[in-house]
């Protein structure tokens, strides 16, 4: 009984390692880790930490050598959708016998959007060849606005580009514990179980003034919404990242713009039962992120 988590030391593999090792399932399974630097990563106790690369698939294949479930993660890359497309190849040929992906929310309907595309085609793929797997697709990360904190203390606005139309934002817990959920509904079957769909959202829709107004309540100060101007978005985040990665984050903010992207009461209800509670609300992160810059 071997579970291998890709993508183990980022933000949602921390998450998804976390659940799995304080789920009342977890004993007797276990964890392999999968890191470009297991010398340097910083993981929980009993995480077996093995080396290897999706840009690697001779590194892949030795990884999945035993292993029974994968967590696949494939990273932000130029080659996004080669390395999940041979990674989900090794595992079959591998006779992994459960798969967990992660993929995107409404990443059907964004099909100029180059990291949503190959996820659905990634999507594509398992159902195509009647892979084990479960597919989850998360919608905008709130915790992506812990990098707020400067415009939100210093300049007292919320500057994320989000649009008027709402975007059902998750909180990237949620997301770890749905995947461990599901990494163990599909460890703790003897036969593969068929494939299933769940949309990772957030209870409500939230626009750019929305949020400017939730954390005004917050932080007990005005804030106001920035704007939807998308050139300085890819002005500054260019400089975190290479100028195509930015570019497909502002294509992806364009469409939230355009189109938002809203989860129905019937993903969030499906959602709640694979959780096993509601899913969390972004005040309650605000609440929590407040706290903890307050401390800092």
């Amino acid at each position: 009984m071997t579970i291998l988590v890709t993508g183990s030391t980022g933000t949602i593999g921390t998450q998804v390692l976390h659940f799995l090792q304080s789920h009342p399932q977890g004993a007797g399974t276990t964890v392999r880790a999968l890191t470009r630097s297991p010398d340097t990563a910083r993981l929980p106790a009993g995480i077996t930490v093995i080396k290897g690369d999706l840009s690697d698939v001779d590194s892949v294949r030795a990884a999945l050598k035993g292993v029974s479930t994968l967590f696949l993660l494939a990273p932000n890359a130029a080659d996004e959708l080669t390395q999940a497309m041979l990674a989900l190849n090794a595992a079959r040929d591998a006779g992994v016998k459960g798969i967990v992906y992660l993929s995107v929310f409404q990443g059907e309907a964004y099909a100029d959007v180059p990291h949503f595309a190959s996820k659905v085609t990634v999507e594509r793929m398992t159902q195509a060849l009647g892979l084990p797997a479960t597919i989850l697709r998360p919608a905008y990360f709130m915790q992506n606005d812990l990098r707020q904190n400067d415009a939100l203390l210093g300049g007292g606005v919320y500057g994320m580009p989000v649009g008027a139309k709402g975007i059902s934002m998750v909180d990237i817990r949620d997301i770890g514990e749905a995947a461990a959920n599901a990494l163990l509904r599909r460890e703790h079957t003897e036969s593969p179980l068929p494939g299933e769909t769940y949309e990772l959202v957030g209870p409500e829709a939230l626009t750019g003034n929305d949020l400017a107004a939730l954390w005004s309540k917050v932080l007990a100060r005005p804030i106001k919404y920035g704007g939807d101007d998308l050139e300085a978005l890819e002005q500054r985040l260019k400089g975190f990242g290479p100028a195509w990665l930015a570019y497909d984050m502002v294509l992806m903010m364009r469409r939230y713009q355009g189109d938002g992207a809203v989860a129905s009461a019937s993903d969030i209800a499906r959602l709640t039962g694979l959780l096993g509670h509601p899913p969390r609300t972004y005040q309650a992160f605000a609440t929590d992120t407040a706290a903890s810059w307050a401390q800092a």
